[in-house]
């Protein structure tokens, strides 16, 4: 019974914690973000206070699954809201500039990262030095919402970095799974090749096309005929991308890949089919999904900084930190600058879109499915991807407004003296808005 009184305690005492952490944010958030202080660097501040290296308010081996449950549903509802807000629009104006970061600098990202290991991190496989390249490969817009979103910043590196940062943690589900498959012993290995390419790709594809563009039209369906209160229309997409998921983790698929597939499903249909003379649909309906979705993501940044970044840094050596910045660095930027090559944007512009590409959620939650797979070198895995999402949290959230500010004078100039500048010219100014808590791409 002591037992029992103490872990309701201790948990109780990590929920109050938590709580104080949001609110006291919430009360300053205005302020905060005209500071170098993101809102994710906070989060993942108090997360190690709150933690195990500091005051042991958050224990790992006690909240490890919530925490586990807490990141797969957040990760679920960013991946679904993401994909369900890219609109055709954005790939038309301006659309090769995230087509090269998709197209080229994913995978050359996933394989400098691969091999970049390969020297720093002695006593990783091949295949677990190559899930160390996928899980660091996708950005996180979130964490870089200041300098993806600032007014000064022209629209085309808006769209591409939003659109780039929307897509790429679902398009590298399918290169993790078949790394993990590589690795004898987990669940995905036992199945084979041929049984990750049917359940978690074209199995988890068609149940996620499936349950997102069935859920879009019945919601268009029902909202035509004045069925649906406006309150349960934001709940209701929450419901599909949970559908989604769970669909394919029943069928022993992929429930990460349903659920974005399903997001892009149910915003076409949501687009395709309005109802009445709305013309934003699936943005309005999104609005809930992508508040929660942003509550939920800074507190899954507070977790990680309790159950992960603390203990990893009380084990940090110095081929774990090169490698941290060499992924924030060369890994990132130097296929930037391949994919971009001879598209006519200027070198401030190449380096701007190179720098920004933060690591966050996705990267946190992929290195979870490992520790859940039981890969041999989960440990160095695990603080490798910890001390480089840390490290991206401080140096992208400190960076993001004096970069943005410095690239909008530059813009501003160059535009002035080229007007058929490929960047564009400079954006209209546009009304002030409150930041949010964890917007995400799109807004």
């Amino acid at each position: 019974m002591d037992l029992e009184g103490g872990y309701m305690s201790g948990g109780a005492w990590a929920g109050v914690a938590v709580a104080a952490v949001t609110a006291a944010y919430a009360l300053g958030s205005r302020r905060l973000s005209t500071t170098p202080v993101s809102w994710a660097i906070v989060f993942v501040g108090c997360g190690v206070l709150l933690g195990p290296a500091v005051l042991g308010i958050v224990d790992p081996e006690r909240d490890a699954a919530p925490v586990v449950v807490l990141l797969e549903v957040t990760l679920t509802l960013v991946l679904f809201t993401d994909a369900m807000l890219v609109r055709r629009g954005d790939l038309r104006t301006g659309g090769f500039l995230p087509g090269r970061l998709l197209g080229i600098g994913l995978p050359l990202s996933i394989g400098a990262g691969w091999l970049l290991a390969w020297p720093l991190l002695p006593g990783l496989t091949v295949w677990e030095l190559a899930l160390v390249g996928a899980i660091l490969a996708p950005t996180d817009a979130a964490l870089g919402k200041t300098a993806m979103s600032h007014p000064r910043v022209p629209v085309l590196v808006r769209h591409g970095l939003n659109v780039e940062s929307g897509l790429n943690d679902g398009m590298v589900l399918p290169f993790f799974i078949l790394f993990l498959a590589g690795i004898p012993g987990t669940h995905h290995a036992q199945e084979g090749v041929a049984g990750v390419f049917w359940r978690s790709l074209v199995l988890s594809t068609a149940i996620g096309l499936l349950i997102g563009w069935l859920g879009g039209r019945l919601l268009q369906w029902s909202r035509a005929r004045g069925w649906v209160a406006w309150e349960w229309q934001q709940v209701y997409l929450p419901a599909v991308a949970a559908g989604a998921y769970e669909l394919a983790v029943v069928t022993q698929g992929s429930g990460f890949i349903a659920a974005w597939v399903a997001g892009f499903a149910c915003g076409f249909a949501l687009r395709r089919f309005p109802a009445g003379r709305e013309k934003e649909d699936a943005d309005r309906a999104a609005e809930f999904s992508e508040t929660l979705g942003g509550l939920l993501a800074a507190i899954s940044l507070l977790v990680f900084g309790a159950v992960l970044l603390g203990p990893a840094l009380e084990h940090l050596s110095w081929r774990i930190g090169l490698y941290a910045v060499l992924s924030l660095t060369v890994v990132r930027m130097l296929p930037v600058v391949l994919s971009l090559a001879g598209s006519g944007l200027r070198l401030p512009t190449v380096a701007y879109v190179g720098w920004f590409g933060p690591r966050g959620l996705a990267s946190v939650v992929l290195a979870l499915l490992v520790v859940e797979e039981h890969v041999p070198g989960v440990e160095l895995l695990g603080r490798v991807v910890a001390i480089t999402v840390g490290l991206s949290v401080l140096l992208h959230g400190v960076s993001a407004v004096p970069l943005a500010e410095r690239y909008g004078r530059w813009h501003e100039k160059a535009a002035a003296a080229s007007p058929d500048l490929r960047e564009g010219p400079v954006p209209e100014p546009r009304a002030p808005r409150g930041p949010g808590l964890g917007d995400r791409p799109g807004t």
